[in-house]
């Protein structure tokens, strides 16, 4: 869409390629180059930083200012820098952690989360996310999994640890204290570009979460990725490409997923960007007073986020710092976003959305506000260093306009799944494509989704795979078979649901299987509507469920 100004008419797009350009091609300072990656051509920065530990080095440029901020503490980057080295020296010295071990973090979002992370990079060690909403049972299956040397946990989730064979520190207390003990330390691994740098956690279609592990190459991708969207954007301005960044960055997703820290939290190091942290559950009151006093300028929001600020009377904030505004981690609708334009005013002007998941390290299309406006269904073009194919059962790709599996390849692609090469396997071809499962059209450049995964459950910005949960129900001794399957919410994007079917009538009722399944998965994953019934399942002849003639009564 063609935007005109004074008796000049400006093509977005036509602009968009000729910065691109000038900022990728010989000599600029985002070139690109074709390098191999594990045995694949894959398009690269060529002047770029070749571990985190290099982004963490650099970051002493930035000194005083802001890196992490909360309602009621902020920590400069020098701060930051230095809490990161003596942390990872206490770890090394008082607990063995060294290159290739895994360090678990199981807390909600706090400043000490993001120090951790960086302690381990400084060790080679690999920070993996668990999810801080996991049941103990689940948080018992991924310290199986992973197999941390530590734990480093907030009060409230290491009380729910049940294994003893593996140190626990918490962030109040232990954290803190190494810290303090190890001032000025500073030790630093040797790591290659493809050695893993993080393990975050997403819901498997087996019916037990899958790691995904990303590179040090993956992240410094990533962070590249935001600072080229940074030189692009100033460019479009007219203005010179200077860091640091006086953008201030909201965060109120979860550290444990790839939005936050991928996205959010790793890039800021690089630019010199504030990242402001809402601490505890989300309540709009004080998410906007923190958008208020902090002068936030930058949120990425999930829609369920942003469902619950429209319900609220905005006109007694000052939003008036908010310059973009993007839709993250679940799909939204052209009418939600049209109520967003009509009532955040930043949503007028800088409205975006994107697609992509946790095995694609960051969103792999993007949709600007233009677009958007545009063609509302768009998910957008695919990024910087991506690659889209539309392919066909047989991984054949198909014309512009035809539907099939999405599949992706980019140097943000993960390096696969934890200590699980089937799975790996099953999703990335030797050709380093990603097979995301999901299902769109590519017109004119620009991705349609037309399905996701087939039974996946998009619940509050989580996904929820049925299986587990029928996996869970399927353990209680009335229960016969069961289907789990996501119902409509306009708050939560789907709800989850249950049909069960039990040994006779009267032998168990909704009360006892909602406390079962409580007591083995994440709280959003208890289904909030139940069908109890002695009636079979639909089936079809190869004996599986038929889950589209399934009716919840």
């Amino acid at each position: 869409m063609a935007e005109t100004t004074g008796s000049q008419t400006v093509d977005p797009q036509a602009a968009a390629a000729r910065i691109t350009a000038a900022l990728t091609g010989p000599g600029g300072p985002f070139e690109m180059i074709v390098e191999q990656v594990l045995g694949a051509p894959i398009p690269v920065v060529r002047n770029r930083h070749r571990s985190l530990i290099g982004l963490l080095d650099a970051s002493e440029a930035w000194g005083e200012r802001d890196y992490l901020v909360t309602a009621e503490r902020r920590m400069s980057f020098a701060e930051h820098r230095a809490a990161a080295g003596a942390l990872a020296a206490g770890l090394a010295q008082r607990y063995g952690v060294g290159k290739g071990d895994r360090v678990a973090i199981l807390a909600a979002n706090a400043p000490e989360w993001v120090v951790t992370f960086w302690a381990a990079q400084c060790l080679g060690a690999i920070a993996v996310g668990y999810n801080a909403w996991w049941a103990p049972r689940e948080i018992d299956y991924a310290l199986g999994h992973t197999t941390p040397t530590v734990v480093i946990a907030d009060a409230k989730r290491a009380a729910l640890l049940q294994r003893t064979d593996v140190p626990v520190l918490t962030m109040e207390r232990n954290v803190p204290e190494l810290i303090a003990a190890h001032p000025g330390a500073a030790p630093r691994a040797v790591v290659a570009e493809d050695d893993p740098a993080v393990i975050l956690y997403t819901s498997g279609t087996s019916g037990r979460p899958k790691g995904v592990v990303h590179s040090h190459r993956n992240l410094v991708a990533v962070t590249d990725y935001h600072r080229f969207t940074d030189a692009l954007s100033a460019a479009f301005r007219g203005q010179e490409f200077a860091e640091p960044s006086d953008k201030r960055f909201l965060l109120t997703s979860p550290l444990f997923h790839i939005a936050s820290l991928h996205n959010l939290v790793i890039p800021r190091l690089a630019t010199g960007a504030a990242v402001v942290i809402h601490e505890g559950s989300f309540e709009v009151d004080r998410v906007l007073r923190l958008v208020e006093s902090e002068r936030v300028s930058n949120w990425g929001a999930v829609p369920t986020m942003a469902a619950r600020m429209l319900d609220h009377d905005l006109s007694g904030y000052d939003l008036s710092s908010l310059a973009a505004f993007s839709l993250n981690a679940a799909p939204s609708s052209p009418a939600f976003h049209r109520r967003l334009r009509e009532q955040l005013p930043v949503a007028q002007v800088a409205l975006t959305t994107s697609y992509g998941q946790t095995e694609s390290g960051t969103a792999a299309t993007v949709a600007t506000p233009p677009e958007l406006r545009a063609h509302p269904e768009t998910v957008g073009r695919p990024i910087l260093g991506v690659a889209v194919e539309i392919r066909d059962e047989q991984g054949r790709a198909v014309p512009d306009g035809d539907e099939g599996e999405i599949c992706v390849r980019s140097p943000y692609v993960m390096l696969g799944y934890w200590n699980d090469d089937a799975a790996t396997a099953a999703a990335i071809d030797g050709e380093r494509w990603l097979r995301t499962g999901d299902f769109g059209i590519l017109e004119d450049g620009r991705l349609r989704l037309s399905g996701r995964r087939t039974d996946l459950i998009l619940h509050g910005g989580e996904n929820v795979y049925p299986i587990e949960i029928e996996n869970a129900l399927d353990e209680h001794p009335a229960v016969v078979e069961s289907a789990v399957l996501g119902i409509p919410h306009e708050d939560l994007g789907q709800e989850v649901a249950a049909v069960v079917v039990v040994t006779g009538t009267g032998v168990v009722d909704e009360a006892e299987l909602r406390g079962f399944v409580a007591e083995r998965l994440a709280y959003f994953k208890v289904p909030s509507h139940w069908v109890i019934t002695v009636e079979p399942l639909p089936r079809n002849a190869t004996g599986k469920v038929v889950r589209r003639e399934i009716e919840m009564k």
